[in-house]
């Protein structure tokens, strides 16, 4: 019986430790400023694909000429995908279809975009983008951008 408690105080313990440890991720990305919710798709077929796959929630932050994008769900503490404001190419916009409504935030509105020759697509709120597409056409003299 007292062998029971106490695997079960351990395991207890390590998930208290483990989301003390996610939250303080989080709180460590953001302190910098800058941050933004945002969903990415990476590599994206030509057609637009509006059964929800593919989609990861994640956290994106401004940081000089770049853009570092975190995965929520992740202990990582280095950005999942680097994106640099020259290489990034805005090809549309579009509010999220189908089932992809139920994969990303509610007030989303979908990107597309071209970075380096790869496809993606960002999900982020009305405000956000307005603050992204502000950032690409702040980009200093003789740096090409593109925003549609």
């Amino acid at each position: 019986m007292v062998l029971a408690l106490t695997v079960c105080g351990i395991v207890v313990a390590l998930v208290v430790l483990g989301l003390f440890v996610f939250g303080l991720r989080r709180r460590l990305i953001q302190r910098s400023g800058g941050t933004f919710d945002c969903s990415l798709r990476w590599d994206v077929p030509e057609k637009p694909d509006t059964s929800g796959k593919g989609w990861s929630y994640g956290v994106a932050r401004y940081n000089g000429d770049r853009i570092e994008w975190y995965r929520v769900f992740s202990y990582a503490y280095r950005p999942r995908r680097v994106l640099e404001r020259a290489a990034i190419e805005v090809a549309g916009r579009r509010l999220p279809e189908g089932e992809e409504e139920l994969a990303l935030l509610s007030d989303a509105v979908v990107l597309t975009c071209l970075h380096r020759g790869t496809r993606l697509e960002l999900a982020m709120s009305d405000d956000a983008l307005t603050g992204f597409l502000a950032w690409l056409e702040a980009a200093p003299p003789g740096q090409r951008v593109n925003v549609a």
